[in-house]
């Protein structure tokens, strides 16, 4: 299996800054668009549990930009083969550190999230 192929690695960052780009506007459509429309698909979140693509994105349809705003810390994309990639970042908000992990599948529509997790890594 070739891990990190520059062309796979290359589609996935772009991906992993379109929704990152998205995360910061709370552009709703593009986040809804990233996640695997399933109801397998699983989203962790700093004080949610979400199952099933419905759930996600009727918890996006809650929240406002001014939420979402953060500055990357690290960044880290690895491919494995051709069609799945995870991708980890550490990021502030405000004076809060947090974590963010998602697992991306290469599906018939295009690359997907299937899984997220966001936490903390503070008390707040």
């Amino acid at each position: 299996m070739e891990i990190n192929n520059p062309q796979v690695l290359a589609e996935v960052k772009a991906l992993f800054k379109r929704y990152q780009d998205a995360i910061i506007s709370n552009d709703v459509s593009i986040l809804n668009d990233l996640f695997w429309n399933n109801e397998l698909t699983i989203r962790y979140g700093t004080a949610e549990n979400l199952y099933g693509h419905a759930a996600i994105a009727a918890f996006r349809g809650t929240r406002t930009a001014a939420q979402h705003a953060r500055e990357t810390v690290q960044e880290i994309v690895t491919t494995y083969g051709r069609d799945a990639a995870t991708t980890n970042m550490e990021f502030t908000r405000g004076k809060r550190r947090g974590r963010q992990t998602q697992t991306w599948v290469r599906m018939p529509e295009g690359w997907r999230i299937v899984s997220a997790h966001v936490s903390y890594m503070d008390e707040g």
